[in-house]
């Protein structure tokens, strides 16, 4: 395999200052000598997943500190160079970034979250790191989510056991955390790559079914095409990009098994997604589409006007297209084209203290903070919580790993929730005062029940009622462990204070 430096010298932010291009070609020299001899299991030299690894985080946009850590992230593990030499060659924030690499190689993730490692770690505590790697510095895990990335693809070439244990991890743990991050490139590759492993029955199903199906779908849009820009001319609107998204592998999958693996129910297997030069001729494209086919009532996202939790904005509006097909249109600038793929990494950036140490300094800052909050929500919550504790894993997964919705409250905060969310659950997440006193709740200015499962988009109010406390009842409907945890403990308290009485009555 040919490898050139100067692929990782390619940015799309313009060109590099010369002391940078220098500062990669002595990671990129270090490197390939330290794993000098080195071979990976597939038979490649070992250099090779290192300058894969940096071209990946590379074409994502990043520095030329992180393109360096990322050529030298397994040096001071897998060879003779140790961290104190990684950090004399080019300094203490790359080696921090090495070494927080390191130590994320570190977790190991099974399905049995009780299972202990040879090492003695519990896998609980082995999470804790990957979340304190997280706050303390983002940049690590954009150089494990391209490392991961690629021992994906030459994943083939480890023995079964732990070809299924990575790719369980991979799927259960670094995808829907890329999703979190508004990485939805990174994730969807990430959640494909895992299919074949974890489902190799409906992963040759999907491969013998779907692609007639992307085709099919890919002929149909460019008959719309060729009407849309006709359209688009006629009222002034001059389209940067108009293409085909065809939907990842994984995300049919998740969608067949709601019904029935019948690929006719699902409308978005191919959608045309428009790239236009403003936030106006977003809503303007939208208008012209209405104005050549209906639209399905109920089916139009305004992302742009009320972005999802991980910062993700465009227009979707699904219609009754040509010859009455249902089709979807997506419709967002260049700039949210680039942090829809790349979410957090697409528009990030330092701010540089004037310390002697600036490398300790330093601090990631996003352009709405909302990635940066979630993060700190994230490391308040596992602060909270014994690791050694049934559930810990579990409850991560569930309350902020797997897939989402975002609701609404009256004042236009925007929050998100587990998907199959309820109200109490969101009580809950607002403060647990706020589930203990939870008496009712409007959706959308409607009375709903309280196990009334929310959707996105939705706009929730709490009614409240003082001293109120929690149902046991409400034990069977809740979907976060966040508020189970919270119910159980005041019912706890209450059952303890009714033994005390019952114990004092019989004195």
């Amino acid at each position: 395999m040919k490898m050139d430096c100067a692929e990782l010298l390619k940015t799309k932010n313009g060109p590099l200052a010369e002391e940078d291009k220098n500062l990669i070609q002595k990671a990129y020299d270090f490197a390939k000598h330290a794993h000098e001899g080195q071979e990976r299991k597939s038979g490649d030299p070992y250099f090779v997943h290192c300058f894969e690894t940096a071209k990946m985080v590379a074409r994502w946009g990043l520095d030329a500190h992180v393109v360096s850590a990322a050529l030298l992230h397994d040096t001071a593990e897998d060879t003779k160079h140790a961290l104190k030499k990684v950090e004399e060659e080019f300094g203490k924030e790359i080696a921090s970034l090495v070494d927080g690499v390191t130590k994320l190689g570190h977790f190991k993730y099974r399905e049995e979250e009780r299972r202990w490692r040879k090492d003695g770690d519990h896998v609980a505590d082995n999470f804790r790191k990957l979340i304190f790697a997280l706050s303390e510095d983002i940049r690590v895990i954009f150089i494990k989510f391209a490392d991961r990335l690629h021992n994906m693809k030459t994943l083939d070439a480890l023995p079964q056991e732990k070809r299924n244990r990575v790719a369980l991890e991979t799927y259960e743990i670094y995808a829907p955390l890329a999703y979190r991050l508004g990485m939805t490139f990174a994730a969807g590759e990430l959640e494909d790559l895992s299919l074949p492993y974890l489902f190799p029955k409906e992963y040759k199903w999907l491969i013998e079914n779907v692609p007639q199906k992307f085709e099919e779908g890919e002929a149909y849009l460019q008959v719309v095409k060729k009407i849309l820009e006709g359209d688009l001319k006629k009222n002034g609107v001059a389209p940067k990009e108009i293409n085909f998204r065809t939907k990842r592998l994984s995300s049919i999958y998740k969608k067949l098994k709601k019904y029935d693996m019948d690929l006719d129910q699902i409308y978005d297997l191919v959608a045309m997604r428009i790239i236009v030069e403003s936030v106006e001729d977003c809503y303007k494209t939208m208008g012209i589409i209405h104005g050549i086919w209906k639209p399905l009532p109920g089916r139009i996202k305004d992302y742009v006007a009320l972005p999802k939790p991980n910062g993700y904005q465009s227009i979707h509006t699904t219609v009754f297209c040509v010859n009455q097909k249902i089709t979807e249109f997506q419709i967002r600038t260049e700039q949210m084209n680039e942090e829809a793929q790349y979410g957090i990494a697409a528009h990030w950036a330092y701010t540089e203290a004037k310390e002697k140490k600036p490398y300790e300094k330093r601090r990631v800052v996003f352009a709405d903070k909302k990635e940066a909050a979630w993060i700190k929500h994230l490391n308040t919550w596992q602060e909270s919580r014994d690791p050694d504790k049934k559930g810990f894993i579990e409850s991560l997964k569930n309350d902020f790993l797997q897939d989402r919705i975002f609701v609404v409250s009256p004042k236009g905060d925007v929050f998100d929730l587990p998907h199959g969310a309820t109200p109490v659950d969101f009580a809950y997440h607002i403060h647990s005062e706020v589930g203990n006193e939870c008496s009712g709740a409007k959706v959308n200015g409607r009375l709903i029940p309280l196990d009334h499962e929310l959707r996105s988009g939705d706009v929730v109010e709490i009614l409240r009622q003082k001293n109120k406390k929690p149902s046991d009842s409400w034990l069977r409907f809740v979907k976060t462990n966040a508020a189970k945890e919270h119910i159980k403990e005041v019912l706890r308290k209450k059952e303890n204070l009714m033994s005390r009485l019952w114990n004092i009555r019989k004195k």
